[in-house]
């Protein structure tokens, strides 16, 4: 089995991180990784906020918690670095384009053995003022949507184990 196959046999979302922080050059091979992820017509729709500081780290997590309703949790498990990805919404496949990003980020973090896990609730975090201030400050502008926040870091503890796949998951027509 291929070291590719391998990785998207054993990823998965991990609910607990050390506070250590992931070094620069990781994050961007990670963040490298979801750049290359297939788009419609390859326009490219998404972008990426790879966020470290510590600061507006908090403050999106207590934003996203807010959303959740559940104020004094941690949606981001405690992970140092959130890479946010957004898509522009003028390109008719930018949910789909976004998710394979989210899905490339978390099979690159995982080939760097890391943890990530895909925590919702970006879009209505950059629909508020306090996201659209983010994108303002970053002289991003345009209709992007908030796809996802793809939390990483070291994972804390064991990494959970596969359930076991469903009945009749695939079809085939011969």
């Amino acid at each position: 089995m291929s070291e590719v196959m391998q990785n998207m046999i054993t990823r998965r979302s991990i609910r607990s991180y050390k506070p250590d922080m992931v070094p620069e050059e990781v994050i961007n091979r990670i963040v490298e990784a979801g750049t290359y992820a297939a788009t419609g017509m390859g326009k490219q729709s998404p972008i990426i906020i790879a966020v470290t500081n510590k600061e507006l780290r908090d403050k999106l997590s207590k934003t996203n918690a807010e959303i959740m309703g559940h104020p004094d949790m941690d949606p981001f498990y405690g992970a140092p670095v959130v890479l946010i990805v957004l898509a522009n919404k003028e390109r008719p496949t930018y949910l789909y384009d976004g998710s394979l990003v989210m899905g490339n980020l978390m099979l690159a973090a995982h080939d760097e053995g890391l943890g990530s896990c895909w925590i919702h609730r970006a879009k209505e975090e950059f629909e508020s003022p306090f996201g659209k201030e983010i994108l303002k400050s970053l002289g991003i502008e345009g209709d992007y949507e908030g796809i996802g926040h793809c939390v990483i870091g070291y994972t804390n503890g064991e990494e959970p184990k596969a359930a076991p796949r469903k009945e009749n998951y695939v079809y085939y027509i011969k």
